[in-house]
């Protein structure tokens, strides 16, 4: 399945969160359309799975295919399954080039990663789905540190989390630990997503 590209204010509204992380998309409550507002449907159980599926998959921008693949991967790992899950999609590469705030979106990190401005351990890596491990440092190389748009992002980044580690004067981060699941969206439930592959 394609990566969805149409207007991220419209899917988000369809699913109830903000994918920008900003909740400016929810300043109207309801889904879009002409009759958004006075949709009164009744949600069967695999209505509910799919869509907490739909909303963790848009919120990382993975096509079905990638995530269906790395929730098999988490099944298989020691734990909670939803939890190994989402701890999963946290250790992806162009997540982190986001969350230290490289890039203001998933997707701008992501072309960050893929045009090759981002370096683990020092060495050149630009696969978006790279899986950092505890203890990589993050950063960028020399000529990317200039860029407007990095410089720009790192000003407005208005929260870092506590499993990252942030070396303002090298421009590069630590992936200390694994997030602990308070550390992540509360507007996802996992055990639904973890349902809906097991039915």
């Amino acid at each position: 399945m394609a990566r969805y590209t149409g207007p991220k204010f419209k899917l988000s509204r369809r699913l109830g969160i903000s994918l920008s992380g900003t909740g400016k998309e929810l300043k109207r409550p309801f889904p879009p359309g002409q009759h958004g507002a006075n949709q009164r449907r009744k949600v069967s159980n695999y209505g509910m799975q799919l869509a907490e599926k739909q909303k963790l998959r848009h919120m990382y921008g993975l096509g079905e295919k990638q995530f269906s693949t790395l929730f098999h991967r988490a099944q298989q790992m020691q734990g909670i399954a939803g939890e190994n899950f989402m701890f999963l999609l946290e250790s992806r590469l162009d997540n982190l080039v986001y969350r230290l705030g490289f890039a203001h979106s998933r997707a701008g990190s992501r072309q960050l990663v893929s045009h090759g401005h981002v370096t683990v351990n020092g060495k050149k890596v630009d696969i978006a789905s790279y899986m950092v491990n505890t203890g990589d440092v993050i950063g960028l190389r020399e000529r990317s540190r200039s860029l407007s748009s990095i410089k720009e992002a790192l000003e407005n980044r208005s929260h870092l989390p506590g499993y990252l580690e942030y070396n303002d004067t090298a421009l590069e981060g630590k992936f200390i630990r694994l997030p602990e699941r308070s550390e992540l969206s509360q507007d996802i439930d996992e055990k639904q997503i973890v349902e809906f592959y097991n039915r």
